[in-house]
């Protein structure tokens, strides 16, 4: 296939693996790279700017193919050493990165310099020009169905992605319900360069994850994910169960007054409690709606092969067939 992001990111398929917490190591990453997408490390998973650098040292060993690393700037008083992680990723040589969280700019000059592309996740079109603006290569557009922080303003793809290809003159990937095919034609439909597949790549054979999280993906319907955290506006989509069930009981009963330290029991340090030792109801975890069109666990490899496949049937044929 060939789209701008294929072009300017050096991959075959324009699907892009989200960086997503204690899911993108490099098994991950590299298999998704090695299929003919673009895999993502997610560096704050790692706890040090030198775990970083092993972790792109072992990706570069599994694959000669072009990846990402996935920086999020968080708001937060006692913030990670980001110049150390920063610089483990132009060492290590990676010249694709994903940004996400507060406003990337001042990364920027660095990482431009250093010849890297920056992809800047937003959930709006205000955000996107935006990231524009201040010279990013790209954007991931997240609409509101997708797994982990929506945003506020709760706009879907359907009306999101045109609204971003009507306003943005840089390409931009679809994220939010992207599942297979279907979702990779619509998505070019509408006017998006590609897709951004998160929560659909921790059910594959290869995602480093506990086969309980994988099971719950298969199991769960498009009426499992709930909100939490709105009433802080971090509003986050994760996967419901019984820790999910109490944090949302607090914010009932607590409503405008609820503070951060009322619901860290549910939230705090719980990824990997689930995502390595499978304790499903430990706490909030990210997940999208698009769980709901998980029906199996394949390699990575068919993931995307099939995604390609039935995205080419249904542009060359079905809807070709329809305009005959």
């Amino acid at each position: 296939m060939k789209t701008k992001i294929t072009e300017m990111l050096g991959i075959q398929y324009p699907i892009v693996q989200g960086g997503m917490h204690y899911v993108g190591f490099a098994e991950l990453a590299s298999a998704v790279s090695n299929a003919g997408g673009l895999g993502t490390i997610t560096a704050l998973t790692q706890k040090s700017a030198g775990d970083l650098a092993n972790e792109i040292a072992k990706c570069k060993d599994m694959t000669d193919k072009p990846f990402a690393v996935n920086l999020t700037f968080l708001p937060t008083l006692n913030p990670p050493d980001y110049p150390a992680y920063v610089q483990a990723v132009i060492d290590g040589g990676v010249k694709i990165v994903e940004t996400a969280g507060n406003n990337p700019a001042k990364w920027l000059p660095i990482l431009k310099d250093n010849g890297i592309k920056v992809i800047h996740k937003c959930t709006t079109v205000r955000h996107s020009l935006k990231a524009q603006e201040i010279g990013c290569d790209a954007v991931s557009v997240d609409g509101f169905e997708c797994g982990g922080h929506p945003g506020e303003d709760d706009i879907p793809n359907m009306i999101l992605l045109p609204r971003a290809q009507d306003q943005l003159e840089i390409p931009f990937i679809a994220s939010g319900g992207q599942a297979d095919g279907r979702s990779l034609a619509a998505s070019l439909a509408m006017g998006a360069d590609g897709i951004n597949m998160g929560t659909r790549f921790m059910a594959t054979k290869e995602a480093p994850i506990h086969d309980n999280v994988k099971q719950a993906l298969v199991q769960a319907t498009e009426l499992d994910t709930r909100l939490v955290m709105r009433p802080l506006r971090n509003t986050e989509r994760v996967l419901r169960n019984d820790a999910v069930d109490r944090l949302l009981q607090k914010e009932g009963e607590l409503g405008k007054d609820i503070t951060f330290e009322d619901i860290a029991p549910e939230v705090a340090g719980v990824y990997p409690k689930v995502m390595i030792e499978g304790d499903m109801d430990a706490g909030a975890w990210s997940c999208g709606m698009v769980a709901g069109l998980i029906y199996d666990i394949p390699t990575v490899k068919e993931l995307i092969d099939r995604t390609v496949a039935q995205a080419r049937e249904i542009t060359t044929q079905r809807l070709a067939a329809m305009f005959a």
